[in-house]
């Protein structure tokens, strides 16, 4: 099964405008993305596909595959879809979307995640962490999500889940195991074709969450496990907290 690997990159996010060139310890973000992209053997092919032809320049300048694609994308899954079909997938029967924003996403993390898909009713993928601290457990910026016994999602959202009735919030983490979304997606070639023309849906709207959205449709999201951390960054005072840049 071929996989591809595409690196949605616009220029005018709200919080920090032009963050793909952000430079990281001398490299630009979008080159460090690209470039841990290509440690994962798992991907046959990898792109940057951007809406900005400042980005097109920094990822051809470093040699890197990028495409340019339309401005009017709401979100990564939208431009994956648009560089998957005019990519014809590359013969690929799944396409990673690896989010342009996390300049230490590791090798390993996505081939786990390509590794959900040897199983024929995966049909769309991610990857969850355990949460180990309440700053991160009620923090409406960090994404939660609850999953059954087969590793199916059952509901992601910004409040804690699930609620501890009659326990006090301090004693939550002792109470059960809670775990954080990591940012990265699969889908199966024809999958993500079928989940871009979706509609908005309501839970979408009220969480500001796409996944919900293939949930609502009845499109399962299946999850694996990681032990690693991802660093994502949204903010340029996001920057100021990196230490141990790697070269």
């Amino acid at each position: 099964m071929k996989i591809l690997g595409i690196i949605p990159a616009r220029y005018a996010s709200t919080r920090f405008p032009g963050k793909p060139l952000a430079l990281i310890g001398g490299k630009t973000m979008i080159r460090r993305v690209y470039d841990q992209a290509l440690q994962c053997r798992d991907l046959d092919y990898v792109v940057v596909a951007t809406d900005d032809p400042r980005i097109e320049q920094e990822v051809a300048s470093f040699g890197g595959n990028v495409m340019m694609t339309s401005p009017d994308h709401k979100s990564g899954t939208e431009r994956c879809g648009e560089a998957a079909i005019r990519l014809k997938g590359r013969g690929a029967g799944v396409v990673i979307n690896i989010q342009g924003d996390e300049p230490f996403i590791h090798p390993e993390q996505i081939s786990q995640l390509a590794g959900l898909f040897r199983r024929k009713e995966v049909m769309i993928g991610t990857l969850v962490k355990q949460v180990k601290s309440e700053g991160i457990l009620f923090d409406p910026n960090v994404v939660k999500v609850i999953f059954d016994k087969n590793g199916r999602a059952l509901c992601f959202s910004r409040q804690a889940l699930p609620y501890c009735r009659g326990i006090e919030q301090t004693e939550w983490l002792k109470a059960g195991k809670f775990y954080k979304h990591i940012g990265l997606y699969g889908y199966r070639t024809e999958v993500l074709k079928q989940i871009t023309e979706l509609p908005v849906s309501g839970l979408e709207k009220a969480e500001s969450l796409e996944q919900l959205r293939w949930i609502e449709n009845g499109y399962p999201v299946h999850v694996a496990e990681t032990e690693r951390e991802s660093v994502a960054i949204d903010t340029p005072a996001d920057l100021l907290k990196i230490t141990n840049i790697p070269g």
